[in-house]
């Protein structure tokens, strides 16, 4: 039997994410995931992939705010209202789209500066802010937030589990941020799951994720290393492009939980 085993979301993008026991699904992927994101002075989004020390920063939610701390300063923490403290929008950029978002506060953009060593502003995607998915990948016209390019991202226990048998050194699942974790299967299965329910959501596999230099990023150090891509590149690769996880289209709305089953619907194809 499939069943879920941990959930994850990431409320800023690119910063430590929250596991959690049951997560609640909105219009664009997991309540509160990757709607906070970090901008340069062009606007266009920041992630690890440039600014490694951003893994350093760790997110918690807590009394209906997000703390962030810096994990080389443990003493030190900010908190961000779960909405904006300003109402000026602007246009922001992740990879080729642009989407509205909302500035959220200069004191914000001070913190996170400071803490980066860089300048950088905090931005806000508000409901009413639409990003659809890739349209060669959709099927409802579905949306998402500032994540890279869809709402949700599963990964088998299984596969990481293959993956670590021909490391050296095993390697955290929170080198691939995946929003659904499960065991119970094969290894890669996820590459195969078209269909499937979780109690009454249904989900639909879309596309490979292909896999960048951030996996080679220590999320407790900020340092970079080869592997797992190195690893990878020998068994996981297809079009030149290095696979682990299936991104996610999902048909219904309500909460998940770390025990619920995953039942693959073999009728459709």
């Amino acid at each position: 039997m499939l069943a879920v085993s941990e959930l994850y979301i990431y409320p800023v993008k690119s910063l430590g994410g929250i596991s959690l026991p049951a997560a609640s699904l909105t219009d664009r992927g997991f309540e509160y995931d990757r709607r906070w994101m970090l901008v340069d002075e062009n606007n266009r989004f920041l992630s690890q992939r440039e600014v490694p020390l951003m893994a350093c920063l760790h997110v918690a939610l807590h009394n209906g705010r997000l703390v962030v701390r810096n994990i080389n300063k443990p003493d030190l923490f900010y908190q961000i209202p779960l909405q904006p403290l300003t109402t000026e929008t602007t246009t922001v950029t992740v990879w080729d789209d642009e989407c509205r978002a909302q500035w959220v506060s200069a004191e914000a953009d001070a913190w996170f500066s400071e803490q980066l060593d860089l300048s950088c502003r905090l931005v806000y995607m508000p409901d009413g802010s639409h990003r659809p998915v890739d349209v060669n990948y959709a099927h409802n016209k579905e949306i998402t937030s500032f994540s890279d390019g869809y709402p949700l991202l599963m990964i088998g226990q299984a596969s990481l589990d293959d993956l670590n048998s021909r490391l050296s050194s095993p390697l955290p699942m929170n080198r691939f941020r995946p929003n659904i974790v499960f065991t119970g299967g094969l290894p890669f299965q996820e590459d195969d799951l078209k269909q499937f329910s979780i109690g009454d959501i249904r989900f639909s596999g879309v596309k490979l994720c292909a896999r960048c230099v951030m996996t080679t990023i220590d999320q407790q150090t900020a340092v970079k290393a080869k592997e797992p891509l190195k690893t990878l590149s020998t068994y996981r690769m297809k079009e030149n492009k290095i696979h682990f996880g299936q991104n996610l289209l999902y048909h219904g709305s309500g909460t998940i939980r770390v025990g619920d089953a995953i039942t693959i619907d073999h009728n459709i194809h």
